[in-house]
């Protein structure tokens, strides 16, 4: 325990190399050997650098700086953005240095993690950015050696003079070509031609990540600040009354303040603001006299689906007609917790509220929210808040909401001066935005000829919104269908979960769908194909997917698998469509002393071009393996409104030596990059379903799978 008590964030990583399938965590409570976070500047590189667009500055002395201007949370984008930029500029990558940008919108009309929306919104941009560049210093070397442009040519960082072999170096034209008008229309790159695009290239923070340099968050430091920890109430309770007089008596506190329903201890450091917020005695009333409970929304969900008035959202044909003429009907439903995000990274965050401004450093998925809500809670303008990007260690949709970032504004201003809130992991688990419980009940009608000619799907969801997709596939391949929502309002908090509803939705459909080929008795990728034939031949209302990229992915994941020629292995089949890229996968499920064991998923993507094949592969198992985790592990449940799982010692997420063999391929098509954070997800739990079902013939229609009546008698196989 001692070395651990002492180990600061690389220590952290050596720690976890060789802690096996378990999951072992280094905290440093000392901040003696803790590395600070300065603003971010780099003098060096940016001395007299020129810049020639909001997204690139060339200096004198060779070096080009790239800004990236999105948060960076582990979807590579910090180093993808980066490569579009130098490949239209020719640049030599050995020389660009890479920095976050601050949250401008004049210059940046999209500074938001989320929606896998960055790459398809930024790309044209970006190449645009580097094109421009590339121009104005081709007509700088142009005027210098006196020839037409037609002459040169670029590469490397270098203008080239092709006859007589002459090359001048960016950092040579950068002020020259500084004072070249900016040029309206450039032309960018065929695909061909590409360099740097479609290499793998290592991500740009690798060396500060594994050398514990500051990057995220939880390293900010500024001279002067105070550290805070927050007590909330549980769902559904307002603070009645606090005693805190014990905990002010622990040396390194400063103040313990209340605040909206908050109780918050300040310090100099936070072990002894740990140490206090044990001695803190707080009554909470209930806001009314609905507690919610786990048992209560599963009977919620039974009454809904039979008698709640749902929201058409599509309706094609007559599929209550369908269904009377029926030959055969399947019926189903499946169920989903909700779920904790539970980024490494709990939430935190810096602000500092002076006369003149407000200045905020931190992880965030959505600056502009950060900067907008503190503006608005301090009733000034905008301008006067300014937003510093930290790497974001984790988020899947968390941080999105700036309820962590106002906490600090807030108390910032109560304590007139800059403080860092942070969560601890009890804080994150029990009192976060939760991905949305639901329920779906799903039918088919078959006719003789074991053609579904009838589809209906009613959903219930607890915060969810619109729990449905109503235009992704099957929509659009049946003649008759119905797709129906409800929503429950609940004082329990949700938010975006990585890939917003389909997470789940996709496992129930994709799941539903074998079913339905197993009572038509029809191989379910040959059923699926047909659905698609269907669509093309004879679309159904509107299309709102791409047929040809939907078969595609399914084609190529069925041959690379050896889709039904395998002995020895059962196969499950799931193809899904979201955040407008396609993914198929195949997951193999054998018997290892009488318990299913997932032994390899195979996965098959359309994400358009792909710019970093490292971090493309990446995005996809990482992807695959959040999808499997939480559909057979991962499990939140409430009772009167308190939360019942308050770490990872309850909260079970999946484990090394439980993940199971990857293998990666993607399609060539050279479209558009269309976003890959989030839909390598969704299809993995209706993959891993259907090969357990094909394995154990139990069929598992709730998550967590492993907490199902189907799956007990059975011990999850070890791997290792």
């Amino acid at each position: 325990m001692e070395t651990l008590l002492k180990t600061n964030r690389r220590n952290f990583l050596k720690i976890a190399a060789t802690a096996g399938g378990g999951l072992l965590l280094g905290f440093n409570w000392s901040s003696c050997d803790s590395p600070k976070m300065k603003v971010v500047t780099d003098e060096e590189v940016l001395k007299n650098a020129l810049n020639f667009n909001s997204y690139l500055s060339i200096s004198p002395d060779n070096h080009i700086v790239i800004y990236s201007p999105n948060p960076e949370l582990g979807q590579n984008i910090k180093t993808s953005f980066p490569m579009i930029v130098a490949e239209e500029l020719d640049a030599d990558w050995s020389k660009v240095r890479v920095m976050q940008a601050f949250l401008d919108n004049e210059k940046y009309d999209r500074q938001v993690t989320g929606g896998s929306g960055a790459m398809p919104h930024s790309w044209e941009r970006l190449r645009k950015a580097g094109a421009t560049a590339r121009q104005m210093l081709l007509e700088a070397a142009a005027k210098r050696l006196d020839v037409s442009m037609d002459e040169l040519s670029t590469d490397l960082g270098q203008v080239v003079h092709q006859s007589s072999g002459k090359k001048i170096t960016y950092g040579e034209l950068a002020s020259d070509a500084a004072q070249v008008p900016v040029p309206e229309n450039v032309e960018l790159k065929k695909p061909k031609d590409f360099k740097i695009i479609g290499t793998s290239v290592k991500n740009v923070d690798n060396r500060a990540m594994f050398t514990g340099k500051p990057l995220y968050g939880l390293d900010v430091y500024k001279e002067g600040m105070l550290n805070a920890m927050i007590q909330r109430p549980p769902f559904g309770m307002k603070l009645k009354g606090v005693d805190a007089e014990a905990a002010k008596k622990v040396p390194g506190i400063r103040d313990v303040v209340t605040f909206k329903n908050n109780v918050a201890i300040v310090g100099d450091a936070t072990w002894p603001i740990m140490k206090a917020r044990k001695l803190l005695k707080i009554d909470y009333e209930p806001e009314d006299d609905k507690l919610e409970s786990t048992d209560f929304h599963n009977q919620l969900f039974k009454d809904l689906l039979e008698k709640g008035k749902g929201e058409v959202k599509r309706k094609d044909g007559n599929a209550d007609a369908a269904f009377r003429n029926a030959a055969k009907v399947v019926k189903s439903e499946y169920q989903c917790p909700f779920l904790s995000h539970s980024p490494m990274e709990p939430m935190n965050f810096f602000a500092h509220v002076r006369e003149d401004g407000v200045e905020l450093i931190g992880p965030t998925q959505t600056p502009d929210r950060a900067r907008d809500e503190t503006a608005e809670l301090l009733g000034i303008p905008k301008e006067k808040v300014t937003v510093e990007l930290t790497r974001l260690g984790g988020g899947f949709g968390r941080r999105l909401r700036a309820d962590f970032v106002v906490e600090a504004v807030e108390l910032s201003k109560m304590m007139n001066a800059p403080v860092k809130v942070t969560w601890t992991r009890e804080d994150d688990i029990t009192g976060g935005a939760y991905r949305p419980a639901v329920r779906y009940r799903f039918e088919a009608a078959l006719d003789k000829n074991n053609q579904m000619i009838g589809y209906k799907l009613r959903g219930v969801g607890i915060n969810a919104g619109n729990c449905t997709r109503e235009h992704n596939f099957p929509s659009g391949s049946v003649d008759n269908l119905l797709i129906e929502s409800i929503e429950y309002k609940s004082s329990i908090t949700t938010n975006a979960w990585r890939a917003p509803i389909t997470n789940f939705l996709a496992f129930a459909e994709q799941s539903f769908l074998d079913e339905v080929a197993e009572a038509a008795g029809k191989d379910p990728v040959d059923f699926r194909l047909e659905l698609l034939d269907r669509a093309k031949k004879s679309p159904v209302g509107e299309i709102h997917y791409d047929i040809d990229r939907m078969r595609g992915v399914i084609e190529l994941v069925a041959e690379k698998s050896g889709w039904g020629k395998k002995s020895g292995v059962a196969q499950g089949f799931s193809v899904y469509f979201s955040h407008r890229s396609y993914v198929a996968q195949v997951a193999e499920a054998s018997m290892a002393e009488g318990s299913p064991v997932i032994e390899k998923i195979y996965a098959a993507t359309d994400c358009g071009i792909v710019v970093n094949p490292t971090g493309a592969d990446q995005q996809v198992r990482g992807g695959m393996v959040d999808g499997m985790g939480h559909a057979m592990f991962t499990n939140m449940t409430f009772t009167n409104g308190v939360a019942d799982q308050k770490n990872f010692d309850t909260y079970r997420l999946i484990r090394m030596k439980e993940t199971p063999e990857i293998e990666t391929h993607f399609v060539d098509n050279g479209i558009d990059p269309t976003g890959l954070g989030e839909p390598a997800l969704p299809p993995t739990g209706g993959a891993v379903a259907n090969a357990l079902y094909k394995a154990t013939g139990k069929r598992l229609r709730n998550q967590p799978f492993t907490e199902q009546e189907e799956f007990k008698g059975f011990k999850l196989g070890d791997r290792a």
